[in-house]
């Protein structure tokens, strides 16, 4: 298949293929990105594209300092895929467009019932959640946003496998092939925003060293954001679930706007 892994410098990287066009604003970003101080290496992947000052579709690893602003301000956005018990060859779209309609509406009391009723987790979860948004000084407002996708590219949507390439592979996996599956990309609505915003107004785009008490408390409030946008995803799917009058399990659940802890070649960093 071809080695797509090209190194630009010492510390810039690209995943991409020779004849994938990227934009040279976006190279240009991953360079400028690289002379952060505490920045060890940064590899562009293949949706690699301009951002505000910071490039959107890149991985990056520091030492000695975590960079809130490259997290972005939505924080824990990620996907969840979901198996359904919807047969693709009996469904309606026009009907199941009907079903699911608007999920732009706050979840009022009716529903919040019967959403815990479905699951026995929820309010549990819902209460660890609530707890670290006080742990991190977090208004409870955002609660309010729970179980709505957003704006920009965020989107919940049902598929069907058009084709499966390995099938001893696939017998690995809980999905069903002639069933559908239920994707939804969203993250944690303006709670993110709103962390990044403090972040921003208090430092700037400046990193934060990681043992000071300024990045203890982002992280903390991290945390909670990652806990919301994880919850959000799960709630969202229960909801589109309770419409379509189906059930469904969740496979996999992932963020991609994130700070980890990792140690890489022997290096401890983020």
């Amino acid at each position: 298949m071809g080695n797509f892994f090209q190194k630009l410098t010492d510390r810039v990287s690209l995943v991409a293929t020779d004849s994938l066009w990227l934009e040279d604003a976006a190279i240009q970003q991953l360079k400028t990105t690289a002379q952060l101080p505490g920045m060890q290496q940064v590899v562009g992947l293949p949706d690699l594209h301009p951002g505000r000052g910071y490039p959107v579709g890149a991985a990056f690893f520091t030492s000695e300092r975590l960079y809130p602003a490259l997290v972005g301000n939505d924080i824990g956005c990620g996907m969840s895929l979901w198996q359904t018990d919807l047969l693709a060859s009996k469904i309606k779209l026009d009907k199941l467009d009907r079903q699911i309609a608007c999920l732009d509406d706050a979840i009022d009391a009716d529903e919040w019932k019967l959403l815990f009723s479905v699951d026995a987790t929820l309010a549990d979860r819902l209460q660890i959640l609530t707890a670290q948004l006080d742990a991190a000084k977090l208004d409870f407002f955002h609660l309010k946003s729970l179980g709505t996708i957003g704006g920009g590219n965020h989107f919940a949507e049902l598929q069907f496998l058009d084709k499966i390439h390995d099938e001893s592979l696939l017998a690995k996996t809980p999905i069903h092939p002639k069933q559908l599956l239920l994707l939804v990309h969203s993250g944690s609505r303006g709670l993110g925003q709103l962390i990044l915003r403090a972040h921003v107004d208090a430092f700037g785009h400046d990193g934060l060293a990681t043992e000071s008490q300024e990045a203890t408390a982002y992280l903390r409030q991290h945390a909670a954001a990652l806990e919301f946008a994880r919850l959000n995803r799960n709630i969202i799917a229960l909801r589109i679930l309770q419409r379509v009058r189906s059930g469904g399990a969740p496979i996999l659940d992932i963020h991609h706007n994130t700070v980890t802890s990792a140690n890489f070649s022997g290096k401890q960093g983020w």
